[in-house]
């Protein structure tokens, strides 16, 4: 997140809010759960920010927390949540972001458990390094996986979700290509409440109680 640690944590704490609300509306649709705990998780990422702030990057275990659910855990996560949450006619088609999330994430958790992973405050921005081997085609294929999936969701929330975060990380990529993965992860956390709302839309009506009879 741009700015500081506060208003990462501020703005961690509301998305983290927004997840609790996602999950309890998606509570009687267990395949959509996944899927609706992203803002929960996203907003605890930028909490984690917030603790890599206060202590001005480095290598520390904030900066590997955030490096764990920025890379590997999103590149796993979001397609395999998508890939429970959409219809039967897509499925087929998500098993491919999903095949490839599994081994970008793999990748990355190799990379993390062999390098390390620096944060380095610039101005009003964090940056990370890595140094990851082919990092290009790692970038293409963490953005099949997480975006690509969500495109391919046959959901129009979900496809409306992966447009604004595509718009992001064009954004992000455009204005702080030193600072692309903090500052679009944390425009994706801001885009995230999106799913409260497709978690509500998507909530069952409530069971009728024995006995009742529809009008008419």
């Amino acid at each position: 997140m741009c700015w500081s640690a506060t208003a990462d944590l501020v703005a961690g704490t509301g998305i983290a809010a927004v997840g609790v609300v996602s999950v309890a509306l998606a509570a009687r649709r267990p395949r959509d759960l996944p899927l609706a705990a992203l803002p929960l998780l996203l907003g605890a990422h930028q909490i984690i920010e917030a603790e890599v702030w206060r202590n001005d990057g480095g290598t520390g275990p904030a900066t590997l927390a955030w490096a764990v659910v920025a890379l590997p855990l999103l590149a796993l996560w979001v397609p395999a949540a998508v890939l429970c949450a959409a219809p039967p006619s897509a499925r087929r088609r998500l098993l491919l972001p999903l095949a490839v999330g599994v081994a970008t994430a793999a990748a990355l958790a190799s990379a993390l458990a062999t390098r390390t992973v620096t944060a380095e405050i610039r101005g009003h921005t964090v940056g990370y390094s890595v140094g990851l081997p082919r990092a290009e085609l790692i970038v293409v294929g963490y953005l099949l996986a997480t975006i690509g999936s969500l495109l391919l969701s046959g959901d129009r929330g979900l496809v409306l979700f992966g447009v604004l975060v595509t718009v992001g990380a064009a954004v992000s990529f455009a204005l702080w290509r030193q600072e692309y993965i903090s500052t679009w992860c944390a425009f994706a956390a801001v885009c995230s409440v999106v799913l409260a709302l497709w978690a509500g839309r998507r909530r069952p009506p409530a069971p009728r109680p024995p006995g009742h009879v529809s009008p008419g």
